[in-house]
């Protein structure tokens, strides 16, 4: 009789994810870069999440665009023109606690669009969320924990951390700008954390590091995150010399150098599928 063997890190069909009214309750610039808000309000009484790794979408209106009452994301999608659709922005939760949820924003000036929004908030100020979606838990099923991204994982990285399992080793690698942008991280595994300071996204200098790292025997439960192209080179590597199986590997970008969110969401089916030829080429 064949045994059925249950991969625990495979995505699931997607359930209709509820909306709901977040209220700034209060922010906080953790470090030059990055602006924590935190959620409140009646609809999050309830709010929990699953995975380390769970995100939320939060929705902008189009500015000077009206909508009906109640607001609703799905029914404007069908009803309303593309152009007046509210822009959505995928960020990790970083935090449930007591009816408030806590996320991290990684702001660069005006640049972009939820960025200056958690910059400018203030309590009171509401914003919609859906959510929340996820994947990804470190577990049992690995010697050891492998995380590497950069500034726009560190939040995913931060919550990951947290939940490694005791007695397990993590490596952790994240790429931000200075010292000045290095948070204060908890693991109740041994960690072994390393920042490396960079400008801009250079996925042979990171392959070099990594590979001079001297590392624990096993392959690991693996999660990369952050800018696409660093993404694909680390998952190859990840793949390919330290033997990480697809069923232990979490690997996606959230960005790409030189491309508008909505530039990379188009292109992203593309360089999924360079990956599933990645590792077609390689044989794993």
């Amino acid at each position: 009789m064949e045994q059925v063997v249950r991969n625990p890190f495979k995505r699931q069909a997607p359930a209709p994810r509820r909306q709901r009214l977040g209220v700034v309750q209060r922010t906080e610039r953790i470090a030059p870069h990055m602006v924590r808000v935190v959620f409140g309000g009646p609809d999050l009484a309830d709010f929990g999440v699953e995975h380390a790794d769970s995100y939320v979408k939060l929705v902008f209106p189009v500015e000077g665009v009206r909508y009906d009452e109640p607001f609703d994301v799905a029914a404007i999608r069908e009803t309303r023109p593309r152009a007046e659709w509210p822009v959505q922005r995928t960020y990790t939760v970083r935090s449930v606690a007591g009816g408030e949820v806590t996320v991290d924003f990684v702001v660069h000036g005006d640049e972009g669009l939820a960025g200056p929004w958690a910059a400018a908030a203030r309590p009171g100020d509401e914003l919609w969320i859906v959510g929340p979606g996820g994947a990804y838990t470190p577990g049992d099923h690995a010697p050891w924990h492998l995380l590497v991204g950069d500034a726009s994982a560190l939040p995913a990285i931060s919550a990951s951390l947290e939940r490694v399992p005791a007695g397990s080793v993590a490596v952790a690698v994240v790429e931000v700008l200075s010292a000045a942008e290095e948070l204060e991280l908890t693991c109740p595994a041994d960690l072994r954390l390393h920042w490396v300071h960079r400008g801009a996204p250079d996925p042979e200098a990171l392959l070099g590091f990594l590979r001079s790292l001297d590392l624990p025997p096993g392959a690991p439960q693996a999660f990369v995150h952050g800018e696409a192209d660093t993404v694909r080179a680390v998952r190859r590597w990840a793949r390919t010399e330290l033997g990480v199986t697809r069923e232990l590997l979490s690997a996606s970008g959230y960005w790409r150098r030189g491309r508008t969110e909505e530039g990379w969401r188009s292109e992203k089916r593309e360089w999924n599928a360079a990956t599933e030829t990645d590792d077609a080429a390689a044989g794993v």
